[in-house]
């Protein structure tokens, strides 16, 4: 099944559900306006990957907002973000551990040769496709620190 049939299929779901199904069928409606927006730009239907590309942008707004409400105590919002995130993670592939994450950096590392923090580029540009949409960038960029600062030792 799709991605989008899914979102149709729960989003019914959802809507059966009321109270319950308030907070999923929010997010499942705000995907699919972000999904149209991009189609709309892009004039034609999505591709699986595009629909995984927008569950992860959110993902990501969601991620980046979350620190914010937590610091200025707003813990009702902070919730409300959390259990967003957590319902946007459903629609995603599982996501890699720091382990596997640490695995495929070794190898990139060792395909590219790299030496240090300076080969950032060459490491990040040769893992991307297999962590895209199975783990966080920003989690990634800063194991790839790790492992590049290690080697300048």
């Amino acid at each position: 099944m799709s991605t989008s049939e899914r979102l149709n299929q729960e989003m019914k779901e959802a809507m059966r559900a009321k109270e319950e199904g308030k907070l999923r069928l929010s997010v499942i409606r705000m995907i699919k306006s972000a999904a149209k927006y991009l189609e709309i730009e892009k004039g034609a239907p999505l591709s699986e990957e595009e629909w995984l590309q927008v569950i992860s942008r959110e993902l990501k707004q969601r991620r980046d907002v979350l620190p914010e409400y937590e610091k200025n105590d707003r813990k009702e919002m902070a919730e409300t973000i959390q259990a967003e995130i957590h319902i946007l993670m459903d629609y995603l592939p599982r996501q890699l551990e720091d382990e596997e994450i640490i695995a495929i950096i070794q190898d990139a590392i060792r395909e590219t040769g790299a030496k240090g923090p300076k080969d950032m580029g060459k490491v990040m540009g040769k893992i991307s496709a297999a962590t895209k949409g199975k783990a966080d960038g920003r989690r990634v960029s800063e194991l790839v620190k790790e492992a590049l600062a290690s080697l300048e030792d």
